[in-house]
């Protein structure tokens, strides 16, 4: 992995930024589409500022 701070692989179950995207890309970009489709677009922007907030306070 270029940049990286590990000499080979990095170690098992850590979640790197790409792993990240990889997983959670696909899934918000389909719950975007579906919510479009329903008419719930504002609905689920305010869900996901609550769950990302709510996130952002716990790690502290």
């Amino acid at each position: 992995m270029p940049g990286s701070p590990y000499l080979e692989d990095p170690p098992k179950g850590l979640w790197t930024w790409p792993k990240i995207i990889k997983f959670a890309g696909p899934t918000i970009l389909a719950v975007s589409v579906v919510a479009v489709w329903n008419g719930l677009l504002i609905e689920w922007m305010i869900f996901a500022t609550i769950g990302l907030a709510s996130s952002a306070l716990l790690r502290r």
